[in-house]
C-alpha cells in the first residue's frame, strides 16, 4: 500500500498497554513536543478502576488550530499490549483505513479491531526494547507516532532528554535509542498520516490540565487556604494546589473526610482567609449539611465538584454531568447559593477565579460544576488572558459604624450583604451558626427573623450583577446547540461542522448554572425555531431544569446519554442533519 501523503489538519491517535507500560507517558511526550512544534492539542486518558496496574491508554489528538474534544474514531493505535484492552476499546474506535500496530507477542488482534476495517501491522516492540540496554517498549511507540504523524524527531527528542534529565545520561540514551528504533520501524510500514505546517504561534502556548487551571484560578482569586480528601477525579487539583499554596503563604490540609473538608474550609473563611475544596459526587453528597451551615451564616466557601459517572461509586475514572440536580437543588431548605460551570480547559482557570469572586462578594457558597472529561485532559492552548474583579467581601471595624450602635452581623442591607467582622476586631462579636437568627447573630424562632433573613440572602444573590459572563452565545441561525459546562467544546465543532456544510447554527452553553440566566439566555435564544440540547446525563437533568426555568422558543430536541461514552461533535452534526431533513 502506498503512503498517504496528503498533510491533514487533525490527526489523532491512541496508545495503549496495562498499566505501568508508560502508555499515558508516551502520550504525554509525544503533546508536549506537539507543542514545541507549534502544534495545537488535546490528551484525555482512559484507566480503570485499580489503584495500580489494570488498563491504561493515552488518547491524543493534534491539530494546526485549537481543538476541544477528540474526534469520533481515531487514525492510530497503538498497542503495547492487549492485556484488558476490551474493557475501553469502545472508547477508541479506529477509523476505517486506519493503522493498528500491535506488538506479535501481546496475543491474538482482538475482534472489535479486526472488525473496524483497519490495517493492522505487527512491530515487535517486546524486542526491540530488550535490544537497547534500558529500553522501554513506550519509547518504541513514541518513535513510531512522531515518524507516523510527521513530529520532527529532533523536537521529540530534545523534549524527552529535557524531561529525563535527572535521572542520567544512561535513562536518557535509552530512551533516545527507542525513539529512533520505533521511527525506523514506521519507515517500512508503507503508511503515514503527516501533520500540515504548523502555524505561527503567538507568544507562549501552555500545556495544562482543567484541574490545574481550577487549582491557579483559585489562586489567581485570592484563595489562600484548601482542605480536602482525596477523590478521583478532583484529586489532581489538591496536588496541584498543595506545593502552589506554599509558595506564596497558603495552606493545604488533607482532611480525614469530606465532612472535615467543608468545615475546615468555613473556619478559615470565618477567619478571613478565602478557601476551597475539590471533591467529586459522593463527596459533595456529604457535604451537603455544611454547605447549608455555610449559607446560612453567610459564610463564603468555594467547592469544586470534579464530576464522574454516578449513581454512588459509579465509574469513578469516567465522565458524566449527571451531578447538576445536587448542586443546584440538594440544599435542606431555602439556602441561596451560587453554581458555576466551566466550558472547556482553559475556561476552569476563569470560572474558577470568578466563583471565588463571586463567592466573597455575596459571602455565599459556590459550587463549580467541572467534570472528568476537561479537568484530567491535558491541552495546548494560548495563554489565557488576566483578569482582575474589582471587590470583594465586605468587612467590618468600629470604626466605620455609627458610634454607639451595635455590631450587626446580620444587618438587612438594600443588596442583601453585611458587613463581616472578622475575628479580634473589637466589637465585633457575633455568633454565626445554623439557627434562624436575628440581625445581630443570636438565635431566634421569630418568623420576622426567618423571613427578613430569607429574604436577605435571597436579594444579594437575585440583585448581585453578573454580567455577561453567563455563557457564551455564538453564530447565527434558527438552529441552536443549547448545552451547558464541559460539552461546549463538542459542541463548538460541530457548529463549525455544519457551517462547513453549508448549515447555520448557534451554539448557546451555559456557565452559570444558578442563578439561572433568565435574561442572558432569552436574548441568545431570540428567533430560535429549533433547539437541540445536548448534555451528558441519563436522565436529562439538564433538559429539566431549562424546562423549569426558562420559556424555550420554537421545537425543542434533546440529545443525551450517561457516561462515560462522551456526546462528541459528529454525534451532534448527525442529529442536526437527520432532524433538518425530516
Amino acid at each position: 500500500m502506498g503512503k498517504q501523503e496528503q498533510a491533514r489538519q487533525s490527526v489523532s491517535f491512541a496508545i495503549v498497554g496495562t498499566g505501568g507500560a508508560g502508555a499515558i507517558t508516551a502520550g504525554s511526550l509525544l503533546l508536549e513536543a506537539a507543542g514545541k512544534a507549534g502544534y495545537a492539542g488535546i490528551l484525555t486518558r482512559s484507566v480503570g478502576p485499580q489503584i495500580r496496574g489494570g488498563e491504561a491508554a493515552a488518547l491524543v489528538r493534534l491539530a494546526t488550530d485549537t481543538v476541544e474534544c477528540m474526534p469520533p474514531a481515531f487514525d492510530i493505535l497503538v498497542a503495547i499490549d492487549w492485556k484488558n484492552a476490551d474493557r475501553f476499546l469502545a472508547d477508541m474506535p479506529v477509523a476505517p483505513g486506519g493503522l493498528v500496530v500491535a506488538d506479535p507477542s501481546a496475543g491474538e488482534v482482538p475482534a472489535q479491531i479486526g472488525e473496524s476495517g483497519a490495517q493492522v501491522i505487527f512491530c515487535p516492540m517486546k524486542e526491540l526494547a530488550a535490544g537497547i540496554e534500558g529500553g522501554r517498549e513506550n519509547m518504541i511507540a513514541v518513535g513510531l507516532v512522531a515518524r507516523l504523524t510527521g513530529l520532527p524527531l529532533d523536537v521529540v527528542s530534545d523534549v524527552f532528554s529535557s524531561k529525563l534529565a535527572r535521572k542520567g545520561e544512561a535513562v536518557v540514551q535509552a530512551g533516545l535509542d527507542g525513539i529512533r528504533a520505533g521511527a525506523q520501524q514506521a519507515d517500512g510500514f508503507g503508511r503515514d498520516y503527516p501533520l500540515a505546517p504548523a502555524r505561527p504561534v503567538k507568544g507562549k502556548r501552555w500545556l495544562i490540565t482543567g484541574n490545574e487551571a481550577t487549582g491557579l484560578g483559585a489562586i489567581r482569586g485570592g484563595v489562600r487556604f484548601a482542605a480536602a480528601y482525596p477523590i478521583t477525579p478532583a484529586t489532581d487539583v489538591l496536588e496541584w494546589l498543595a506545593p502552589a499554596l506554599h509558595r506564596i503563604g497558603g495552606t493545604l490540609v488533607q482532611a480525614e473526610d469530606e465532612l472535615s473538608s467543608i468545615n475546615m474550609i468555613m473556619g478559615a473563611s470565618f477567619g478571613g482567609r478565602a478557601s476551597i475544596t475539590a471533591t467529586s459526587g459522593p463527596g459533595l453528597a456529604l457535604m451537603m449539611e455544611g454547605l447549608g451551615l455555610s449559607a446560612a451564616s453567610e459564610t463564603p466557601v468555594v467547592v469544586v465538584d470534579v464530576m464522574r459517572c454516578g449513581p454512588s461509586t459509579g465509574i469513578a475514572t469516567k465522565s458524566e454531568q449527571s451531578d447538576l440536580n445536587i448542586a443546584v437543588y440538594g440544599f435542606h431548605g431555602d439556602a441561596p447559593h451560587v453554581v458555576l460551570a466551566p466550558l472547556g480547559v482553559a475556561d476552569c482557570l476563569f470560572t474558577t477565579q470568578w466563583a471565588v469572586h463571586v463567592a466573597e462578594t455575596l459571602q455565599c457558597p459556590a459550587i463549580i460544576l467541572s467534570d472528568q472529561s476537561i479537568g484530567q485532559a491535558r491541552v495546548l492552548i494560548e495563554r489565557p488572558a488576566d483578569v482582575a474583579f474589582i471587590g470583594g467581601r465586605k468587612t467590618w471595624a468600629a470604626k466605620t459604624s455609627e458610634p454607639g450602635t451595635d455590631y450587626l452581623r446580620y444587618a438587612i442591607t438594600a443588596d442583601g450583604v453585611s458587613p463581616m467582622a472578622l475575628p479580634g476586631t473589637a466589637g465585633g462579636q457575633y455568633t454565626a451558626d445554623g439557627l434562624t437568627h436575628a440581625e445581630n447573630g443570636n438565635p431566634s424562632s421569630r418568623s420576622f427573623d426567618q423571613k427578613n433573613q430569607m429574604d436577605k440572602r435571597q436579594r444579594k444573590i437575585e440583585q448581585f450583577d453578573f454580567g455577561d459572563r453567563w455563557g457564551v452565545a455564538e453564530g447565527s441561525g434558527t438552529t441552536v446547540i443549547l448545552t451547558w459546562g464541559s460539552l461546549t467544546g463538542a459542541a463548538r465543532e460541530a457548529a463549525r461542522m455544519l457551517a462547513d456544510d453549508g448549515t447555520q447554527v448557534r451554539l448557546v452553553a451555559l456557565r452559570q448554572m444558578l442563578p439561572f440566566p433568565t435574561e442572558g439566555l432569552a436574548r441568545a435564544l431570540e428567533g430560535a425555531q429549533r433547539i437541540l440540547i445536548v448534555e451528558q446525563s441519563h436522565g436529562a437533568q439538564f433538559h429539566r431544569y431549562l424546562k423549569a426555568h426558562a420559556d424555550l422558543p420554537g421545537e425543542v430536541r434533546r440529545l443525551n446519554r450517561e457516561g462515560p461514552r462522551l456526546i462528541g461533535p459528529e454525534e451532534i452534526t448527525a442529529t442536526i442533519k437527520e432532524w433538518s431533513d425530516q
